[in-house]
Parts: structure tokens; C-alpha cells; sequence
């Protein structure tokens, strides 16, 4: 993977999903249709966002916010507005459909531990695409510069905000549907480059 890419401040913003690409999945009748869709693809996006921690030795009690991608679609799961799984425990766990994120390390552990969820069939971007001149792991901003030739604006208050919250702002909600479907944009976009 070259590391020829323009400085950040001169690529063009990244453009991602829009509130009508994304469903909010509130009721068991919305997640079985989202189940629906979900299952009957080969590879989804995939991401959770937690409420973060701020004090020394703090757990988090997340995930509290599960997002899955199809190409068109995004399928966001607040955890605090659905008492039961709905679904999300047979889409996780298919070894038949791919889930591809960046740093999902303590996505896993958090869905394991709060919900008894082992996620299978996982694809870690950050660790796929790492190469000789990217020795680190790379992450979904450098990804997306990389193969789109984008800059991927990432606010860091939006990433320490509440994701606990009962009602999610806009702007949460649209940050989390993008975290998830740019991951299936930069498989597709490494998959045809021959990056895997």
C-alpha cells in the first residue's frame, strides 16, 4: 500500500450516508425486517459504538449502539431502546456472512461480555491492510485516502459523545451509519485493488 497520498487538508471530503440511507431499528417488527436483509448478504459493514470512560479503572458498559451496513443500507441497533437481541445474535454469529470494521477489538470483547454475542467471520480491516509502508494499523482515515482519495472527517466530539443516550442526536446517528458502511466501501475498494 503506497504512502504517496496528498496531506490531508488537500483531498476532497468523503461523501457517506445520508438519514435516508439509515434505519433505526426500534421495534421487533423493524428488526425482522432488518434481519432480513441483513441475512441475506455475503458481506456487511460492521461496527458498535459505546458510551466512553473517562475515569482510571472505569469499565464500559457498552456496546449501547450496533451498526450493520448493506451496500444501500444502514442498520443501526440502540441497545437501550431494544430490551432483547432481536436478531442481532444470528447475523453476529453466521460463520456464512463476512463482517468487516476497523479496530474491532473491543467491539468483540463488549459484545461477548454484555450480551453473550462471539461475533464470527470477522475481517479486521486495520489488520488486513497493513503493509510495508503502513507497519501500524491502518485506520478507516487513512484507509479512505488511500483507496478514494478522500478525507474522512471524524469529530472527536462526536466520538466521545453519549451513545447511551436514549435519543441520539443527528449527528450521532449519521457518524455511526458511516463508520460502518466506509468499512464495506474499503473492502470492496481493497478487494478489487488486490489488497487481500
Amino acid at each position: 500500500m503506497s504512502s504517496n497520498i496528498a496531506p490531508d487538508s488537500e483531498l476532497p471530503p468523503y461523501t457517506g450516508v445520508t438519514l435516508a440511507d439509515i434505519v433505526l431499528v426500534l421495534s421487533p417488527q423493524s428488526a425482522a425486517e432488518a434481519s432480513k436483509a441483513l441475512l441475506s448478504q455475503s458481506v456487511i459493514g460492521f461496527d458498535t459504538e459505546a458510551k466512553p470512560t473517562f475515569n482510571k479503572g472505569e469499565k464500559s458498559s457498552g456496546p449501547h449502539l450496533i451498526q450493520l451496513a448493506t451496500a444501500d443500507l444502514v442498520y443501526l441497533y440502540p441497545l437501550s431502546r431494544l430490551p432483547e437481541h432481536h436478531g442481532l445474535e444470528a447475523i453476529l454469529e453466521s460463520p456464512r456472512i463476512l463482517k468487516v470494521g476497523f479496530g474491532l477489538g473491543s467491539d468483540l470483547a463488549q459484545l461477548k461480555s454484555r450480551m453473550g454475542i462471539e461475533a464470527q467471520n470477522i475481517l479486521d480491516l486495520s489488520r488486513a491492510l497493513k503493509s510495508e509502508t503502513h507497519k501500524h494499523s491502518l485506520g478507516a482515515k487513512s484507509a479512505v485516502a488511500h483507496f478514494f482519495g478522500q478525507r474522512l472527517q471524524k469529530s472527536k466530539r462526536t466520538t466521545t459523545s453519549n451513545w447511551a443516550n436514549q435519543n441520539l442526536t443527528e449527528r450521532q446517528i449519521v457518524y455511526a451509519a458511516n463508520d460502518a458502511q466506509v468499512a464495506l466501501r474499503v473492502y470492496h475498494a481493497a478487494l478489487a485493488a488486490g489488497a487481500f
